[in-house]
């Protein structure tokens, strides 16, 4: 085993592209999962017997899990070996999946699906912190966007083959093709990547951890059942209160410790926050964009699985092409107007697509979504790669492990906020005149509910109206994404710091040594990569097309 080091002037090892194909292949295997629960949500009601508020913890109790146990998985790696933590994360995914092929209860696959953001908390935070010890700057851009691809490629197969095993299987089959792309990703780490690891990190806290996950699921409840409690209920205040006073534990602990888990203090460099708001509110908007626009193509648009699959391609397309040529665009202009013209295009786009009407087709939304696409790719890649670029590769578990939970916590906080803002309006424009109180209790709690009880009773009336009401919807969350990108933009326009990276005018030799190439800006040795530029599996798994089923 060769274990690379990480030290400033340290020859790059020859095996990196190699070891990268094993973290696309990696990362591949939970971009495919983020998606592939979707289509599943309805038949999981049906044949679990599972309830609207027990769809949104399958859901739910993923993202939780993984924003929570990001920190301390970072540091497992650093301490106990990366490569090892995250072929270790693999094969606790896969041991959730089998779990939930074999659950035959809802709480037994939130149960499964807890499983499982434990074991991609590991992969991810650990695959990307690999990255700094075998690329030097000038290569760094091109291997973010080659993980972010692999993780784009996954997501729109997982409607697409999951539309295929739930027209000849059961909605358990779904977990099971998780098997041999576990297989593949395990045995490419094995062989392909090398080992490396920093023993001075700090200890794994485990009261801090509790602080997290315990602070976070409490925000998440009190945002997820506020439509149905109210605001002022009980259950939601205890549950802010709750949440409030654990985060403010949490930060009071970690800024007391000598070696925190979580290191604020990164927060104070410019760049890294100001990239940090970038990627999270582009997580947010994303994590919105995959809440709802599945729902509308299935519903509304009247297409099956397979073809929601089909027809997210564009929004993947998108991010794939410009995530490629953000690398170049950076290094010729620096980091500053790449993100600021990312966050501007994706404003642009979620405005546009808040035109939407009922018959407006597919052509207008394929507009938008590949226009979204693009948006974010020129804002997500090159900000999460600018992050951690001055931030020393002794930090790689606690930095990348801040702003991928800054990342999570922000895609938690878009699929409830938004979600719930969704449900409001829909449920608000809904016209249940004459319907039994069941009947419109029904239609209110889902689209899919809606249409149901339309075909049920021939009322096509119900079924026009639930459509405009869920587009209606739509359009208002597509209207704060586009406002909170604009905002976003013109604060990093003003306060972003435009450093090009190393190479910036011409790429050295592959495996040049840090002496060799073209002259370049200064910046700190072998910074740290964040993660990739998607949603991520914590909360990309939508909750199908139901308005109530939220993550």
């Amino acid at each position: 085993m060769v274990t690379v080091t990480t030290q400033a002037g340290a020859r790059l090892d020859p095996r990196r592209w190699w070891a990268l194909g094993a973290l696309v292949a990696s990362m591949l295997v939970l971009g495919f999962d983020m998606t592939i629960l979707n289509v599943a949500l309805p038949a999981m009601a049906d044949q679990l017997g599972a309830g609207t508020g027990e769809l949104q913890w399958i859901v739910d109790s993923y993202i939780v899990v993984f924003a929570a146990l990001m920190l301390p998985a970072g540091l497992l790696g650093d301490r106990f070996g990366r490569r090892r933590m995250l072929i270790a994360g693999l094969l606790v995914f896969l041991v959730g999946a089998l779990f939930g092929t074999l659950a035959d209860s809802p709480a037994l696959v939130i149960a499964a699906r807890t499983v499982m953001g434990v074991g991609a908390a590991l992969v991810i935070p650990l695959g990307l912190s690999v990255l700094p010890s075998m690329f030097g700057p000038a290569e760094r851009g091109r291997a973010v966007a080659a993980v972010t691809a692999s993780m784009a490629a996954g997501m729109p197969l997982g409607p697409l083959v999951g539309g295929l095993l739930l027209d000849h299987y059961w909605w358990g089959s779904i977990f099971l093709i998780n098997i041999p792309m576990v297989a593949l990703g395990v045995t490419a780490c094995l062989f392909l990547l090398p080992e490396s690891r920093d023993p001075a990190s700090p200890r794994v806290d485990v009261l801090s951890t509790a602080f997290s996950a315990l602070g976070l699921g409490a925000l998440v409840l009190a945002i997820i059942e506020a439509p149905q409690h109210g605001w002022g209920s009980a259950l939601v205040i205890g549950s802010f209160t709750a949440s409030a006073m654990l985060l403010a534990a949490l930060v009071l602990r970690e800024r007391r410790a000598s070696r925190p888990m979580l290191d604020l203090t990164l927060l104070s460099n410019r760049g890294f926050l100001c990239n940090g708001l970038a990627a999270t509110l582009g997580t947010f908007v994303f994590a919105g964009l995959l809440f709802m626009v599945p729902a509308y193509l299935q519903e509304v648009g009247g297409n099956d699985a397979f073809g929601t699959g089909l027809r997210l391609l564009p929004l993947m397309a998108g991010l794939m092409v410009s995530a490629r040529a953000s690398t170049a665009l950076v290094r010729r202009l620096g980091p500053r107007p790449v993100v600021t013209a990312g966050l501007t295009v994706l404003c642009f786009a979620a405005l546009l697509g808040a035109r939407t009407e009922p018959g407006s087709g597919y052509a207008f939304t394929a507009l938008w979504l590949t226009i979204a696409g693009l948006g974010f790719g020129l804002a997500m890649v090159p900000a999460m790669d600018a992050a951690l670029g001055g931030i020393p590769a002794d930090r790689a578990g606690s930095g990348s492990g801040l702003l991928m939970t800054l990342r999570q916590v922000g895609a938690a906080i878009g699929i409830a906020l938004l979600g719930s803002l969704l449900a409001g309006a829909y449920d608000d424009r809904l016209d249940t005149t004459g319907l039994p109180a069941r009947a419109a209790e029904a239609a209110g709690d889902s689209l899919t509910g809606a249409h149901l009880i339309a075909e049920r009773l021939g009322l096509p009336r119900l079924a026009d109206s639930a459509d405009a009401a869920y587009v209606d919807g739509m359009g208002a969350v597509l209207t704060v994404c586009g406002v909170a990108a604009l905002v976003t933009a013109l604060l990093t326009a003003a306060l972003l710091p435009n450093v090009r990276p190393a190479g910036h005018g011409g790429e050295p030799p592959a495996g040049a040594g840090p002496g060799d190439g073209p002259t370049a800006d200064p910046v700190p040795a072998e910074p740290t990569l964040p993660e990739p530029a998607l949603p991520d599996p914590a909360r990309t798994d939508v909750a199908g097309p139901r308005p109530r089923d939220r993550q």
